[in-house]
């Protein structure tokens, strides 16, 4: 019996179909981890995660992109099939489906190993690895079983246990991708996220700038007007939503304060480096606060108060 040609068509659906599946389950996993991660914080992780700064974003819209295109073109694949049962037997089938089982055997196999290696070295085995270890081992099971099922007629044979499974992978990413607006929030929520960010990262544009203007002068600015003097110190950036000025206020010699507007509580870190042993946060008596809340901030308006030290700050010659 001759066997079956494989068409450009089938070709180029079936490998339509695994580049979706395979970076939808990608997605997925890693959409679970960031979750993981923001649950339980890594202690020796410097910086706290920051959801708006994750793959978070990018992992919820691959699913909400790839997986409906994922079941539609296995939908056409299968109709095409029951049209023409050769459709069964062409190579690019049995090539995508073995694979599929060989690199699910891989993962389950090298995730079974990394727990193993882990226990024998003595390590300290945390709730966040082990989540990890088994999101790992459940969808690469998962994927073995519905796959050597699909190689060997078991869906075809109960049809509607196949859209049972289909309902509850619908049912997963709703859950997975909904999960993500409560840590994300919604995209306008990013949005004001994303100018609260700016905001801190313009007032450390401010902050270089007066202690720059202290280093040339030796005394702070009167006004944050000062600091427009000099082409030195570049154009001051204003808030990015209303365009007006940060406030700036000098407290003394010494000490100076700097304002905005946010939008909401801060989360997380916005990615920037704060060298405090220059400038330093004072707080009630005299104490400094950690670093990684050094530009945390209320909603609302929101004042940094700064106390240069002059031994980091010599004059300029």
């Amino acid at each position: 019996m001759e066997k079956p040609k494989t068409t450009p068509k089938d070709f180029f659906l079936w490998a339509g179909a695994m580049v979706a599946f395979y970076w939808s389950v990608i997605a997925f996993v890693l959409l679970t981890f960031d979750y993981i991660n923001y649950a339980f914080p890594n202690a020796l992780t410097y910086f706290p995660v920051d959801p708006y700064q994750s793959g978070i974003s990018y992992e919820m819209a691959s699913i909400i992109v790839l997986l409906p295109l994922f079941l539609l073109l296995m939908w056409i694949i299968r109709r095409d099939a029951e049209l023409d049962s050769s459709r069964h037997e062409i190579w690019v089938r049995r090539w995508a489906l073995l694979l599929t089982l060989f690199v699910a055997g891989v993962a389950m196999a090298g995730d079974l190993i990394t727990l193993l290696t882990m226990f024998l070295n003595g390590e300290e085995l945390t709730t966040a690895f082990l989540l990890k270890i088994l999101i790992i081992f459940l969808v690469a099971a998962g994927v073995f079983i519905h796959f050597i099922a699909e190689l060997r007629g078991y869906w075809d044979a109960f049809p509607a246990r196949k859209q049972a499974v289909r309902v509850g992978v619908a049912v997963l990413a709703v859950v997975a991708i909904g999960s993500g607006f409560f840590i994300v929030g919604t995209p306008q929520q990013a949005r004001q996220a994303r100018f609260d960010a700016q905001r801190v990262n313009d007032l450390q544009i401010i902050q270089s700038q007066v202690t720059e203007y202290y280093r040339a002068k030796q005394k702070l600015p009167a006004a944050i007007s000062d600091l427009y003097s000099s082409l030195s110190y570049g154009p001051l950036p204003v808030d990015p939503q209303t365009n007006e000025s940060y406030k700036y206020e000098a407290n003394g010699k010494l000490a100076f304060k700097l304002c905005a507007t946010f939008n909401a509580v801060s989360r997380g870190t916005h990615g920037v480096y704060v060298d405090t042993r220059a400038v330093q946060t004072v707080i009630g008596k005299g104490l400094e606060v950690a670093q990684d809340n050094y530009w945390q901030h209320e909603s609302g308006e929101v004042c940094f108060d700064r106390t240069i030290d002059p031994a980091f700050y010599s004059p300029l010659k």
